[in-house]
């Protein structure tokens, strides 16, 4: 059974080439992915995790608002009894602000240049823990 991937771009962020590439290569590795498009809430991603059963979430930030935005995702995922899925993150992250986003509960973050291969085997090793 493939990995099931949930790809979301929350908060007003109108930028998703990146996410839609990185959609693209996971499905090429195997795995089920779903996007969910553009300026979703945390509420309907958390939705869509819970509605579409997946394994991991990964989400797509490049607003600069990822500290803010991670935390209401992980909350509506903690309301919805799904906090146990792990989520990723990828955009334009400072690296001083990683530890507080680890601290939180993301389990991995990809800036830009990580590449396609990389994502997809750490996905792999997250999942598979």
């Amino acid at each position: 059974m493939p990995i099931k991937v949930l790809v979301a771009k929350p908060g007003l962020d109108g930028h998703d080439r990146g996410a839609k590439v990185v959609a693209m290569a996971l499905r090429d590795a195997g795995m089920e992915v779903i996007y969910t498009g553009l300026r979703q809430t945390p509420s309907s991603i958390a939705d869509a995790a819970l509605q579409e059963d997946v394994d991991i979430i990964g989400l797509s930030i490049l607003s600069g608002a990822h500290n803010r935005l991670c935390k209401k995702v992980l909350d509506a995922m903690k309301e919805r009894n799904i906090e146990n899925k792990p989520v990723f993150l990828g955009g334009i992250i400072p690296e001083e602000d990683y530890e507080n986003l680890k601290s939180m509960g993301i389990v991995d973050i990809f800036g830009p240049g990580t590449s396609l291969e990389l994502i997809a085997k750490r996905i792999k090793e997250i999942v598979k823990k």
